[in-house]
């Protein structure tokens, strides 16, 4: 089998289902081949180091993940409309990966951020930059709702980081008690956050 063209895909999606199961410190690389069904001698071929495949697989997830928050976010519905979109998005997303496998997952982000970000400098790095432009990307929709004059926030982009952060809170919070319902009060909580007005509420 060897360096076939799938082999690297392979080994990126085995190393991401391993890393939201267990973690990514007590993942061996022959754990990895194992679930890929490919030779050790590929993974070398492929990534020279465990860490090389961590960050290739956040790059991995990370553009999945852009593409779906751009196609929510830059939709032609209303800007608080995205946001609430997003959210249940994120919602889904947690159930369905409990219906799949058992058990809540998480963010993969979030997940390696607790275990990593204090191990390794290039994979914080990362993560800084992958949340930054997640961010950036609420930071336009808040913008956009506060110029229809549908919240009151004074600062666009602290609000932006206060809407990730706690949406990445409540996805931590639901995996801790494998329980989706822990998701439910977010969206009432995000109008609080952001200062919405009656029309932004019923926009």
């Amino acid at each position: 089998m060897g360096r076939t063209s799938d082999s690297r895909e392979r080994i990126l999606g085995a190393a991401q289902t391993l890393i939201e199961l267990h973690g990514y410190s007590a993942l061996g690389v022959a754990e990895i081949c194992k679930a890929a069904g490919v030779p050790k001698g590929s993974f070398y071929y492929f990534f020279s180091s465990k860490e090389e495949l961590a960050l290739a697989v956040l790059d991995e997830h990370w553009s999945s993940q852009r593409d779906s928050w751009n196609r929510i976010l830059r939709s032609d519905d209303p800007p608080l409309q995205r946001l609430r979109e997003l959210f249940e998005a994120t919602e889904a997303g947690q159930r369905a990966g409990q219906q799949s496998c058992g058990t809540i997952s998480g963010c993969l982000f979030g997940n390696l951020t607790l275990e990593m970000s204090n191990q390794t400098d290039v994979i914080r790095e990362r993560l800084q930059e992958i949340f930054d432009a997640q961010v950036d990307m609420v930071d336009d929709v808040v913008s956009e709702a506060r110029e229809r004059g549908e919240v009151g926030v004074a600062d666009t982009h602290e609000a932006a980081r206060s809407v990730v952060a706690q949406l990445e809170g409540q996805v931590l919070f639901a995996k801790l008690y494998n329980n989706t319902r822990n998701l439910g009060g977010l969206w009432r909580d995000c109008l609080a956050l952001l200062g919405a007005t009656a029309s932004g509420r019923t926009a």
